[in-house]
């Protein structure tokens, strides 16, 4: 029986056709429910793919260059440097960096390093009371140099282990307060940046062609009266973005400028412009943060009258502004618009389907619309065979 009902399920899949029966439903329950699903479908369609998402157009992404160039001067007066000026070779550590650029902030000087003999800067693993708690030849992961296994005096209350290493060690366990440059925040930044859709071929940068010389000296951007001017006050960034740039310039941080080249190249060419924003890009929360802040460490290298190698150690924090450079650009091509055009056409045909459905399986009447909508007809030579008639 199995066998046998197997093969007439085989039989009715090889010899069988189906083939679509119109049936008008004069309802107006169902007229309803299928003339809301295609205005659906239609309003999704022309709304979504073709209004908001502009399905007629062809797509490219931006390709970028970035310059920058930050202007302004500071003036210090510390017991390490004494009276100074400080200026653009010296804040903006290096001098060109790939969409991106540093300003120094705030500052950790060590002066007159020389390669000798020199008590370890003191902590749990450094304090001493004898020769016996320092190892010869040790050398931590956190330490300054070898260690020489001597116990030496750090100050009058303290004794630490020795260390061969560029003496005397850095003491970095105080950040300076207020910022040792915290008139960073006047300074300002020519951002210069060109774009280019080469699928398109359209290129333009954001100096746009009405901005004079004139202009640019005197301009400062401003969200609401200059939004195209592309000179920037640091201390408006990050303001922008909702930090204090004080509170920021004493450990550092991570800045990003945000440039958005979106253009409809159906449009005037004058229309695509860029629009700038900005963001905090590090951890904000310092006082869950282990290690908070931007910085790092550099050296100035020199010899003495001795000829005796020396340098200058600085523990640099300062604020790194990323300049991030994103958009797309979208013109008419009659090949993306006919594609959306027929899926549109075959999305209309899952109103049919939605209200077959409901019609046939939740509806009071499915078992006569059922009746009305299928008809099953056999072959009239099969027919004749099977039940012994004659043609």
């Amino acid at each position: 029986m199995a066998c046998g009902g197997c093969c007439r399920e085989v039989y009715s899949c090889i010899f069988e056709y189906n083939t679509p029966r119109i049936v008008l439903i004069k309802s107006r329950k169902v007229g309803l429910m299928n003339r809301v699903i295609q205005l659906g479908i239609l309003a999704y369609v022309i709304g979504w793919v073709f209004v908001w998402e502009k399905g007629y157009q062809e797509f490219d992404t931006v390709v970028s260059s970035v310059a920058s160039k930050v202007k302004g001067v500071a003036v210090t007066n510390t017991s390490e440097f004494g009276s100074r000026i400080w200026d653009v070779a010296d804040y903006i550590i290096p001098a060109q960096e790939e969409n991106a650029f540093f300003v120094m902030t705030n500052l950790i000087v060590t002066l007159n390093q020389t390669q000798d003999h020199c008590p370890e800067l003191p902590d749990e693993s450094t304090i001493c009371t004898s020769d016996h708690n320092c190892t010869a030849g040790l050398v931590g992961t956190h330490s300054n140099g070898e260690q020489t296994g001597k116990c030496v005096k750090y100050n009058e209350t303290v004794k630490t282990c020795e260390v061969f290493a560029w003496c005397p060690v850095e003491n970095d366990t105080e950040t300076p307060k207020p910022a040792f440059l915290k008139d960073a925040e006047n300074f300002t930044v020519l951002i210069k940046n060109n774009i280019w859709y080469p699928k398109f071929k359209f290129s333009k940068r954001n100096i746009l062609p009405n901005i004079s010389n004139s202009y640019l000296k005197t301009c400062l951007y401003d969200r609401i009266h200059n939004p195209f001017c592309p000179i920037f006050r640091l201390g408006n960034i990050v303001s922008e973005a909702g930090e204090s740039f004080q509170d920021m310039a004493v450990q550092g941080g991570v800045m990003g400028i945000q440039i958005n080249w979106n253009c409809d190249l159906d449009r005037k060419k004058s229309d695509c412009v860029p629009k700038y924003s900005f963001r905090r890009l590090d951890n904000r929360e310092v006082e869950h943060n282990v290690a908070p802040g931007y910085n790092f460490r550099f050296a100035k290298y020199y010899k003495d009258k001795s000829d005796i190698e020396s340098r200058t150690l600085m523990k640099v924090y300062g604020i790194r502004f990323d300049i991030l450079v994103f958009g797309t650009a979208g013109k008419f091509d009659i090949i993306p618009t006919m594609i959306n055009i027929g899926s549109g056409a075959a999305l209309l045909g899952v109103a049919t389907v939605l209200c077959d459905i409901i019609v046939f399986q939740f509806m009071k009447k499915r078992h006569y619309y059922r009746e009305k909508k299928y008809k099953y007809v056999e072959d009239y030579e099969l027919g004749a065979n099977e039940y012994g008639s004659n043609p």
